[in-house]
């Protein structure tokens, strides 16, 4: 008899294990000063977190992250089970993935804002994130464990349940989303990237927000820019080449009351 790993056990480690991947893909090119939209220097100076602290927390959101899949996937097998036994036609899935990512923009935006509009949120809670004013991959998800409850497991969640989708087409959904997160937070505009390609929020867009001028700005993540640019809270900007080598994102707007 072959050994046989269930679609919810692929669909709660898979994307943990491609977030440290992807993120090691990047740590290569974390050295190439022409590529990084901050100077490594200006990393260790303005961030206020260790990396080995980064490295803990990220680890306890995942572990946590883990537990609520296990639990979500548990609840809902017998839904699981009737949407196995019904195929997976490309249109389902790519209807479920469209529905999935709009669903988790949404709660993401208007939770993100919250987090810094409401000051004890911010200051007890979202302010642990903005640690990394140079943002880097791994540190994607270095969150307050209550912000990672919030934003990104339920926001996953309901991603799941309202899209319909299977376990098995959940691996390669929270896969494809922890990628872009990765992405987001990578600090490097690397030519040829596809998601700078195919997405207007991407690391430049999301490195305005991790700066001080960009905080009541871009909240928008991780795909889509809709909600900034409908509610008001969109900043553009222009990518510029830096004296000393690599990119500098400069804002083109600021809001009066800045």
């Amino acid at each position: 008899m072959g050994f046989h790993v269930s679609d919810e056990l692929l669909g709660t480690i898979v994307p943990l294990v491609v977030y440290w991947l992807y993120s090691g893909f990047y740590m290569l090119f974390e050295s190439l000063e022409n590529y990084r939209l901050h100077s490594k220097q200006d990393e260790d100076c303005k961030n206020l977190v260790p990396r080995r602290t980064v490295v803990k927390g990220v680890l306890l959101q995942q572990a946590l992250q883990a537990v609520v899949a296990i639990i979500l996937f548990t609840v809902t097998s017998n839904d699981a089970d009737a949407a196995n036994s019904k195929g997976h036609s490309l249109v389902d899935i790519v209807r479920q993935f469209f529905t999935a990512m709009v669903v988790l923009d949404t709660w993401q935006y208007f939770m993100h804002r919250l987090m810094h509009q409401n000051k004890f949120l911010y200051r007890h809670i979202h302010s642990l994130h903005h640690r990394l004013v140079v943002p880097y991959a791994f540190g994607a998800l270095y969150n307050h464990p209550v912000e990672g409850l919030l934003l990104d497991t339920i926001g996953g969640a309901l991603a799941f349940l309202l899209s319909g989708m299977s376990p098995w087409a959940s691996i390669f959904f929270f896969s494809f989303a922890t990628i872009k997160t990765v992405d987001d937070h990578c600090g490097l505009w690397l030519p040829g990237n596809p998601f700078h390609v195919f997405f207007r929020n991407n690391s430049a867009y999301h490195d305005v927000h991790h700066q001080l001028y960009g905080a009541k700005y871009n909240f928008s993540q991780p795909f889509f820019i809709m909600w900034d640019k409908i509610l008001g809270t969109y900043m553009p900007y222009t990518l510029e080449k830096r004296a000393g080598g690599g990119f500098e994102v400069k804002p083109t707007k600021f809001d009066k009351d800045d």
